[in-house]
């Protein structure tokens, strides 16, 4: 029953104040048209938002004094939850695609790699590039660092290094994130 309650209040401090909940001493008012009215008392403000049959909804705390104005708050509210909509649209997540490989890799093999890391680039998503090494490979190291060094110039017109050839234990990785 006490978390309906915390929703309860949780949704109600998130949506703005409409018609008495606004406690403020003076406004600036914004009518329907939306031009300024200018600084009205809160009661005339109301009074002249009931007369048209509207709603009183504080846009601005911010402000001195605070920005009010006559709206349909069920077509106010509308508006707002389809803007937010269409950001979450809009929003992309990055997410982390890995391609990984040997230090010796043949040639056809390397070009596939490539090929999946513009195709992760290209749909949004960072690559991490990560060769793996066995046994006494981690002393050629630096033929790992030169094949990643090969990938990003390879990639350079999709993408920038974000990470620069590191080891990690076995692996030597690289980060690499799509052109805007």
């Amino acid at each position: 029953m006490l978390d309906k309650q915390k929703n309860f209040k949780k949704k109600n401090s998130e949506s703005p104040l409409i018609n008495e909940r606004i406690q403020f001493a003076e406004i600036r008012l914004i009518d329907v048209q939306g031009t300024q009215v200018g600084i009205l008392s809160i009661s005339e403000a109301l009074e002249s938002a009931k007369n048209m049959g509207l709603d009183l909804v504080l846009i601005s705390d911010k402000s001195t004094p605070p920005v009010c104005r006559i709206v349909d708050y069920g077509k106010y509210k509308f508006n707002q939850e389809k803007k937010a909509k269409e950001a979450k649209k809009k929003q992309h997540n990055a997410n982390l695609k890995e391609v990984k490989m040997r230090y010796k890799i043949e040639e056809h093999d390397y070009q596939v790699r490539i090929n999946q890391a513009l195709r992760f680039l290209n749909s949004g998503d960072k690559v991490k590039a990560t060769i793996t090494f066995r046994g006494r490979e981690i002393q050629h190291a630096n033929l790992a660092i030169e094949l990643l060094k090969k990938m990003a110039h390879d990639l350079i017109e999709n993408a920038e290094v974000q990470q620069a050839p590191s080891r990690d234990g076995k692996n030597m990785v690289m980060i690499l994130t799509p052109k805007k």
